[in-house]
């Protein structure tokens, strides 16, 4: 089973009619279940996943610059 290490939750909000009628709705959060690098599976918000793989990119693009300059 994966571990849930996200603090993400649900939206709340009111669902309008025409008639200006209220009605509670909840908008959940896109969790996905991801396989880490040591095999662990974690659930993580889909901006979450998004925003590390972006992280991991950049750091990899740093690391070639400084390679390089050196």
């Amino acid at each position: 089973m994966a571990v849930k290490i996200s603090n993400k939750k649900p939206l709340f909000g009111n669902k309008r009619s025409h008639a200006l009628n209220a009605t509670r709705k909840k908008q959940g959060v896109n969790l996905q279940v991801v396989t880490l690098e040591d095999g662990t599976k974690v659930r993580l918000s889909a901006r979450e996943i998004r925003t590390s793989r972006k992280n991991e990119k950049v750091e990899e693009i740093v690391t070639e610059n400084t390679e390089v300059s050196e």
